[in-house]
């Protein structure tokens, strides 16, 4: 068995507000909008990804989450950029509960020097609010079709 190392990893929510999903409408010159979820990159000065995942909300929304549940992992092949290691990238998701956001308070990489736009969005969390956007990854939309009312119940009050 080959195991293929570890070279990035990211942390993202799989934010609900009622029946919404939060999403970030991203668009780019050159390239059709896609829509991802909050968060990004797990840094060194983080101490877990779940911290990455507050810190990343927090630039990308102006938000505080709450109900933080681990839901899926995404795992996809990463080149590193300018002939850095080569491996795997894994992506780690959490369902979780938006606490409160204000845009207004938005900060980071995302906002300081964006790489075109950054979109808040909010869409539907049914099969047919997520097919209506391009969501990336493909395994993400694919899981949430097939999970929703999985993901909804991984906050039922009797989960433990």
């Amino acid at each position: 068995m080959t195991v293929r190392p570890v070279v990035k990893r990211t942390a993202r929510a799989i934010l609900l507000d009622g029946d919404d999903l939060i999403l970030i409408k991203r668009t780019k010159p050159g390239v059709d909008p896609y829509w991802v979820t909050p968060g990004g990159g797990v840094e060194a000065e983080d101490p877990t990804v779940v911290d990455a995942l507050h810190r990343e909300v927090s630039e990308e929304l102006g938000a505080k989450i709450t109900d933080v549940v681990p839901c899926f992992v995404d795992t996809v092949e990463h080149i590193g950029e300018d002939g850095g290691a080569t491996g795997v990238k894994v992506q780690h998701f959490f369902v979780c509960r938006l606490e409160s956001m204000d845009p207004a308070r938005r900060h980071g990489p995302e906002v300081d020097e964006p790489a075109g736009e950054y979109e808040i969005v909010r869409v539907p969390f049914t099969r047919v609010g997520i097919a209506s956007v391009h969501l990336v990854p493909l395994s993400l939309r694919h899981y949430l079709d097939g999970n929703i009312e999985g993901v909804r119940a991984m906050h039922a009050p009797d989960l433990g």
